[in-house]
């Protein structure tokens, strides 16, 4: 089994991908589309970038079986969701006002939304969080408001997340035992063994370009699994031109402090005329996501440390 290791280089600065943070990236800056085994660097610092294994996951059955209703709508997501579509069902309902790229404001009984939000999508975190305050709400350390209303499935989800940990430390030894080591100094605020606090779930969500904020040490463990037929959704690291097919039971360990994002999501004719004929599993009149009255699904995983999680009591 051969394992390609590449040394690329950057092809956009830092600055450049801040210009288009927040904007969907298309398949024309992708330069090295990576459906194979890999280990990819940077050519100049020899920084590590991503590790990826094609189809190597056993138990993704654990996780389409409890998780696959997991990515409830969310309108905090930041620059990941998405310029604000004003045309989108969700806000033709609304009155914006303030809106500014990713985020906006808008009406409610004459006066403007205290909170600023972005499009609604479909993604929602398991596991645990750190202290918050919303509205004047303080929120603290805990399991999510998810995980607790669905602890069953949650457990009984768990191989799942088990297998993901083992791939990070055999393809990522030193950076999981660095975040392992962190994870054990609030060993209640960890899933079981792994180095993860919290999986963030996502379904049918294009991302837009972003870096991931609130992670400890920049690496994230990536997943997915899917249901029908579909097109396109590469995962995307621009400064480097790179499309990762991530598919199902493929791994991709990746440093997600680099802007990144997905490309579009499409079908075919012929991928319509299949998923017409798949059991509908989930239901198709969502009036806040678009994108989850899709027939086909793709629901990808997030794992990681919560970096202030440190400091829960």
């Amino acid at each position: 089994m051969t394992i390609k290791t590449l040394y690329l280089p950057a092809i956009i600065s830092d600055e450049e991908c801040l210009q288009l943070k927040g904007q969907f990236i298309d398949d024309g800056y992708v330069i090295h589309t990576i459906d194979y085994d890999c280990d990819i660097y940077d050519m100049d610092t020899k920084q590590f970038i991503c590790s990826f294994r094609k189809r190597r996951l056993k138990n993704s059955r654990y996780a389409w079986d409890n998780y696959k209703h997991f990515a409830t709508v969310s309108r905090g997501r930041g620059a990941s969701a998405g310029p604000i579509d004003h045309s989108s069902p969700y806000w033709k309902r609304r009155q914006l006002t303030n809106t500014k790229g990713y985020s906006t404001s808008y009406m409610v009984k004459g006066k403007q939304s205290k909170m600023r939000v972005n499009n609604p999508v479909g993604s929602a975190p398991i596991g645990f969080f750190e202290k918050t305050k919303a509205l004047n709400i303080d929120a603290p350390c805990r399991l999510t408001f998810l995980t607790k209303n669905n602890l069953n499935q949650y457990e009984a989800g768990k191989p799942y997340l088990h297998e993901l940990d083992r791939w990070y430390q055999k393809l990522r030894p030193v950076e999981h035992k660095k975040q392992l080591d962190r994870a054990n100094l609030q060993p209640d605020f960890k899933i079981d063994h792994t180095a993860f606090s919290t999986i963030t779930i996502n379904r049918n969500f294009r991302t837009a370009l972003h870096q991931d904020a609130g992670d400890y040490g920049g690496i994230a463990v990536l997943s997915c699994l899917e249901y029908g037929k579909y097109r396109g959704a590469l995962f995307t690291i621009l400064k480097y031109g790179i499309g990762i097919n991530l598919r199902q039971d493929d791994i991709l360990v990746a440093d997600v402090h680099q802007f990144h994002s997905n490309t579009e999501i499409w079908t075919t004719p012929e991928d319509d005329a299949y998923n017409d004929t798949l059991y509908p599993v989930f239901k198709l009149n969502d009036q806040h996501v678009a994108s989850h009255n899709e027939k086909y699904s793709r629901i990808t995983f997030v794992s990681y440390l919560r970096e202030k999680l440190i400091h829960c009591s």
